[in-house]
């Protein structure tokens, strides 16, 4: 599946799109902490393109705006990665992940991210809010959500259907970015159940979105206690850690089902 289908399943109308290129130089300026993130923007982004810009103007749907935020623009976005067209090169994958943050971090709007890697391509969402202690400077609002779109085959034409901006909230800018944030935790929770659904109400989606975050947590705390015990020489806390194994796996199948 390449990026220009996935543009196409969004199903923009022309009145929002942009489609121009955009200098490395600004991500790097303004998205780049440290001389490590730096590096990491300069040696993998091939290209930037700016897909779209979502505003009152270009698609009818009202801004949002509380004494936490203002979403005043949605954009959409498409970073390409060195080796995105091809098998991976050999060496150290890309830190999909970090990359996705620094570049949500050096937008100052709510975006939607395409991000095309030898690993895969990856949707990339994340809110944003008023600093607490920096006037007119705008932070990241809770963790990055980044999913590879495509992994899961079965789900694949459903979860295309369901990206259609028609098909999103209308209200405000804001619940028009959430719809499509609940199409990706549709996609995460697709992986758990094996169906892709979107969620009923906004409600349904909020619960989803806790189960999920439970799954992803007792997860990694599964991988931590098979670790853990693998390397254990003492056979009673080989045995503690396997029955805090089972009940770790108890407790996921429950989470599960809220999904």
């Amino acid at each position: 599946m390449i990026v220009q289908e996935l543009i196409a399943a969004l199903a923009l109308p022309a009145s929002c799109r942009v489609d121009q290129r955009v200098p490395k130089k600004m991500l790097v300026e303004n998205g780049a902490p440290t001389a490590t993130d730096k590096r990491l923007l300069n040696d993998v982004i091939e290209e930037i393109l700016w897909i779209a810009a979502l505003k009152p103007t270009t698609v009818g749907v009202p801004d949002y705006r509380d004494q936490e935020r203002q979403y005043l623009e949605v954009a959409v976005l498409s970073v390409a990665t060195r080796g995105a067209e091809g098998p991976a090169a050999p060496g150290k994958p890309i830190n999909t992940t970090r990359l996705a943050e620094l570049v949500h971090r050096a937008v100052p709007y709510p975006l939607l991210l395409l991000l095309a890697t030898p690993q895969g391509l990856f949707l990339s969402m994340a809110h944003k809010r008023w600093a607490q202690n920096e006037v007119g400077k705008i932070v990241l609002d809770g963790d990055v959500t980044t999913v590879e779109a495509f992994a899961d085959v079965t789900a694949t034409p459903i979860f295309l259907q369901c990206l259609a901006l028609s098909r999103q909230p209308q209200a405000t800018l804001m619940a028009l970015y959430q719809g499509w944030w609940d199409c990706l935790t549709a996609l995460q929770a697709a992986r758990y159940t094996g169906t892709f659904k979107v969620a009923d109400s906004p409600a349904d989606a909020a619960v989803r979105r806790s189960a999920l975050h439970e799954c992803q947590r007792l997860e990694r705390e599964a991988v931590r206690l098979r670790i853990q015990a693998g390397k254990e020489k003492q056979m009673a806390k080989q045995v503690d850690l396997n029955l805090a194994l089972k009940r770790v796996q108890a407790d996921l199948l429950v989470a599960r089902e809220q999904l």
